[in-house]
This record gives structure tokens, sequence and C-alpha cells, in this order.
């Protein structure tokens, strides 16, 4: 149980770039803490919700080039706000440890950064949007974007963007991390992704002590 400011659930957060392994992740960290008792509440952004999906499809389908970056953000705030009500904060007061793919800081470091529309204005935004939300941890997942966007099939809207577009929203992740360590765990995403299991879920078992 935490006693943090989701108690008595408490909320982790997997972000990172494209081809980082955060849904990889996110599945190994679900399955050990089921193993070991708890009760897990798995999810993802954009989506979560069926509104959210619906969002989610929009704004990844690559026919909608060219969306006005700020029309962007709106629509990953409106997909959040849907899914911190009807979703995350249910379950945190259920006493559930919530895992999600990407949060906030997707929206900071992808729109505040690499659209170069504010990190603050983002993170402002987010905030209205989720009454406040924050999670407990964030598993920052680092990876080369040359290196993870080789692992990406089929790129969606924003896969597609240019390289150095990619650059700029890892530097965002790693600033992000860099102001508010004791909240932050990032880790080399080019490790084998059992290793990164392991330590992930050692530092979540240490944290749910």
């Amino acid at each position: 149980m935490s006693d943090g400011p989701n108690a008595p659930g408490f909320f982790i957060v997997f972000e990172g770039g494209e081809g980082a392994g955060k849904s990889t992740q996110a599945a190994a960290l679900t399955d050990a803490l089921v193993a070991r008792g708890h009760r897990v509440t798995r999810t993802r952004e954009p989506g979560g919700t069926p509104a959210a999906e619906a969002i989610r499809a929009i704004l990844l389908d690559p026919a909608h080039e060219g969306l006005d970056d700020r029309a962007e953000a709106l629509l990953f705030a409106a997909a959040r706000g849907d899914h911190a009500q009807r979703v995350i904060r249910p379950a945190l007061l259920r006493g559930d440890v919530v895992v999600c793919d990407r949060f906030m800081d997707s929206s900071i470091a992808y729109q505040g950064v690499a659209r170069g529309l504010g990190t603050q204005t983002v993170a402002d935004l987010s905030l209205w949007a989720t009454g406040g939300l924050l999670p407990d941890l964030t598993v920052v997942l680092d990876v080369d974007p040359q290196i993870g966007l080789a692992r990406v099939a089929s790129p969606d809207r924003l896969e597609a963007e240019p390289l150095e577009w990619h650059r700029r929203v890892r530097e965002g992740f790693i600033e992000i991390a860099r102001r508010a360590p004791h909240r932050y765990l990032v880790l080399d995403a080019g490790r084998p992704p059992e290793d990164l299991a392991t330590e992930v879920a050692v530092v979540v078992d240490g944290l749910l002590a």
C-alpha cells in the first residue's frame, strides 16, 4: 500500500520514445506484481476508455498528417482526462497498482518540447485535464531514436516524424527526469528486456513494501 499522493493505490508509468519497449516492460511488471499477490490495472495512453481510444485513432492515423500542433495537444489532454477520471482514479481508490504505458510526460516531451509548445503550458494542460494526477513512479526507457524507430514495422503518424524530431523527444524525457529524480527511474532500453524487467520489479517491490 502506498503512503504517497495516490494512496491507497500506487501509480506507475512507463515512458520513452518509439520502440523503447514500454509495452513489453508494462506487461512484464504486471505479471510480476500479480504473481506477488497485487491487484493490478494495466492500461495505456492515449486510450483506456472508448472515447480515449477513438481519440487515439485520430491522433495516430497517418491520414491526419498536418494536424495542428495545438489541436494535437488538446486531443491528448482530452483523452487523458477521460482516462484519468474513468479508469486510473477509480483503480487507485480501490487500492490497485496502476501500470500505464505513457502519461503526461509524453505530452510534455512530444508536444511541449518537440512541437515547441512549451513544457509548462503542456504540463498545465494535462494537470488541469486530470485534476492534478501524477504518477508515484515513472520509468523512462531511454533509447537512441535511430535504434528505436528501426524496431517499428508500420509507422503511425507520430512515428513517421523525422529523426531529428524524435531526438528532441528523447532530450525532453531526459530533462523531465533530471528535474525530479525522486519520481523517475531512467534505464538504458538497449539492455536485454529481461534485465530491465528484473530491475524495475526490484525497485517497485521496494516502493510497495
